[in-house]
């Protein structure tokens, strides 16, 4: 590390939002040096309550809130409406993730936040987007997942669509959010114009389904569920082993004769079909079985050995335990520390992305309910101790 200031140094974000999307959105913001204030309701946001728990806390909520601030505000409350244009007035940046048309019934619409900080950046986080006609309809993490189409995609040929194994909707909304919210950044640096960033989950998962989606759109190719395998190429499939599973990809013209001698079966090479892509997913059976039949004596590091001498690309099939525990994830620091103000040191998932120079950092844990009012609603907006007291009597933060 150069010691070079964050890059969203100076940058301020009022994140509204809840669950999974707009925090993570926000929390991204934060880790690159953004002063983030997250507002939630005197008992908490609804993922506050969510299991598991850990010494009585939601380890739910410590994933996408740390490096915040955190606040209490009751937004029905009819004098939050003051503090809320307050805090659109100090921030660079509002994230929020309500059903479309909600922030214009709170008094605090896009055409409202103009009035009150010409240049803001507005990022709505949303199910199906602030336009078309399921605008107004909600959305969690598992329906974008059968709504885009990537439910039907996922799980074995001849078992029913199935969710993945995370919230991946959520994850990668609230990503796109980010890089969204970057770009409007960086337009705002040039011209000092603020804008809409508007990012629907639907629109997220529609983006991903990469091949089957283009199959479709340009051959009238409708891609059956293919479980484990390779949609292209063949023979790429999970493997049993006897001490576990293993995925192995060496489908291609290059990688399919390295398994073949690292495997014994030089005599699959001999046939004329197996030189083709097209020839192999013909006869995709008998060569995922040729593989299993070697995989099943062998033990997943003796099969390692094999494919890592051959230059295939393979992975045991790692258990959450496993890979949490492993040499490469702790080189590229995927696992920080941080101090809680009641937990003492808590494990988080680290940012994903390195860099040299301005890298992500971990500076604040999670905040507990309200534990940053003071800062707040004193340092930032600047109200008194009379005023604080009042605010908290009247149950409005």
């Amino acid at each position: 590390m150069s010691g070079s200031p964050s890059p969203l140094d100076g940058v301020k974000v009022l994140d509204l939002s809840r669950f999974i999307a707009g925090p993570s959105c926000a929390q991204v913001l934060a880790d690159f040096g953004a002063e983030v204030v997250k507002i939630e309701r005197p008992d908490g946001e609804d993922a506050r309550h969510h299991e598991p728990y850990y010494q009585g806390e939601s380890v739910y909520t410590m994933l996408y809130n740390r490096n915040k601030y955190g606040a209490t505000l009751d937004t029905r409350h009819p004098r939050a409406l003051a503090i809320l244009e307050d805090l659109i007035r100090w921030a660079d940046v509002v994230v929020e993730n309500y059903r479309p048309g909600t922030i214009e019934k709170m008094g605090i619409g896009y055409a409202r936040m103009v009035e009150l900080k010409p240049d803001i950046i507005l990022v709505s986080i949303s199910g199906f987007g602030q336009t078309g006609p399921l605008s107004k309809r909600a959305l969690f993490d598992a329906i974008a997942q059968a709504a885009s189409g990537l439910m039907a995609i996922t799980g074995e040929p001849d078992g029913k669509p199935t969710l993945t194994g995370t919230y991946i909707a959520d994850y990668v909304t609230g990503y796109q959010a980010a890089i969204g919210t970057f770009a409007a950044l960086m337009h705002k640096q040039r011209t000092g114009e603020g804008q809409r960033v508007d990012v629907a989950s639907l629109d997220a998962m529609f983006a991903t389904l990469g091949t089957r989606l283009i199959a479709h759109l340009m051959l009238g190719m409708d891609m059956p569920r293919s479980g484990s395998r390779d949609l292209l190429t063949a023979p790429v499939n999970v493997y049993q082993a006897r001490d576990g599973d293993i995925y192995i990809q060496a489908g291609t013209n290059g990688l399919f004769p390295k398994l073949c001698r690292g495997i014994g079966r030089e005599d699959l090479l001999e046939v004329p079909e197996h030189r083709t892509v097209p020839g192999r997913m013909a006869n995709q059976a008998a060569l995922e079985q040729a593989v299993a039949d070697w995989a099943a004596t062998r033990t997943c590091e003796e099969i390692a050995a094999v494919l890592d001498a051959a230059g295939i690309p393979f992975s045991k099939v790692e258990t959450i335990a496993d890979i949490a525990a492993s040499d490469q994830i702790a080189a590229r620091e995927m696992i920080v520390q941080s101090e809680h103000p009641d937990l003492g040191a808590i494990r988080l998932p680290g940012n994903p992305v390195k860099m040299d120079k301005t890298p992500p950092t971990v500076r604040k844990a999670p905040p507990l309910v309200g534990e940053d009012n003071e800062h707040v609603y004193r340092n930032i907006l600047g109200r008194t101790d009379v005023e604080l007291k009042a605010l908290a009597d009247d149950g409005v933060i």
